[in-house]
């Protein structure tokens, strides 16, 4: 399950991508627009600015802008920045690996071969879409059928 860090980081960069190229976006504006903690967002911002992902500017005009073109980041480089892996279990991340405590050895556990499987699936999903991608909200009715 995503954090909710890194689901505040997602919808941010949602607000810097559709105002993308029309200046420094406030941090008030983004916090309101999307239902974010001001204190929480400004460690967020400041987190991606010093990946180099985010520029800010203080001051009057200031605010915050996308440092890269939304056609360069993806969906999965995004949670990995925030949260470190794509894997819902440590022993099936590729960059964040850790052996699970109280478990049978690895290469006898099926459990961390279908997580293999479903962080594979999952990371060719999140890598193929862009911040640059059209996403629409869909329904709270479609959701709610599951």
């Amino acid at each position: 399950m995503l954090s909710q860090k890194t689901r505040y980081a997602i919808r941010a960069m949602q607000h810097l991508t559709d105002r993308h190229g029309q200046g420094p976006i406030r941090l008030s504006e983004i916090a309101e627009v999307q239902n974010i903690p001001a204190n929480f967002l400004t460690t967020i911002l400041s987190e991606l600015s010093r990946l180099g992902i985010v520029a800010s500017q203080r001051g009057k005009d200031g605010g915050y802008w996308l440092a890269v073109s939304p056609i360069d980041i993806t969906y999965g480089d995004l949670i990995r920045v925030m949260r470190g892996s794509l894997a819902l279990v440590p022993c099936a991340s590729r960059f964040a690996h850790e052996k699970c405590r109280n478990c049978v050895e690895e290469g006898d556990c099926r459990t961390r071969a279908l997580m293999l499987k479903v962080r594979d699936q999952t990371a060719e999903i999140l890598d193929a879409i862009r911040l640059s991608d059209r996403i629409d909200p869909v329904p709270a009715t479609l959701v709610d059928e599951d």
